[in-house]
């Protein structure tokens, strides 16, 4: 999708500071962080929310939650933990129409509910 600023940034036609890139999956920091730690990690392929995943789209999720894991390695949040969320839909707060997860840490997040 050419309009999407997450297909940009995946083909490098957007800027954005990158930690973590391999051939499926980009991850790099929030432009309006909610924590010390907020960066997001998308596919490079167009996938506009969880609600269309396709039938093979499992691995690339998979490849999402392994790309997270690696950034909260890097940034030392293992032990002091974190938080992946992935909003489905403008209710929830997506605002950008292509899938990504939130990873988010560096500081106490507190329960949620």
């Amino acid at each position: 999708m050419e309009q999407c600023i997450f297909c940009q940034i995946a083909q490098k036609k957007s800027p954005a500071e990158i930690e973590y890139e391999d051939a499926d999956v980009i991850a790099f920091w929030d432009i309006a962080p909610k924590a010390p730690v907020h960066i997001l990690v998308i596919p490079k392929k167009h996938i506009e929310r969880l609600s269309t995943l396709q039938p093979g789209d499992e691995i690339i999720l998979g490849k999402m939650v392994m790309a997270a894991q690696k950034v909260a390695e890097k940034k030392k949040l293992v032990d002091g933990g974190f938080r992946l969320i992935i909003n489905q839909g403008r209710e929830s707060g997506q605002i950008v129409p292509h899938l990504h997860l939130h990873l988010i840490g560096g500081r106490a997040l507190g329960k949620m509910g």
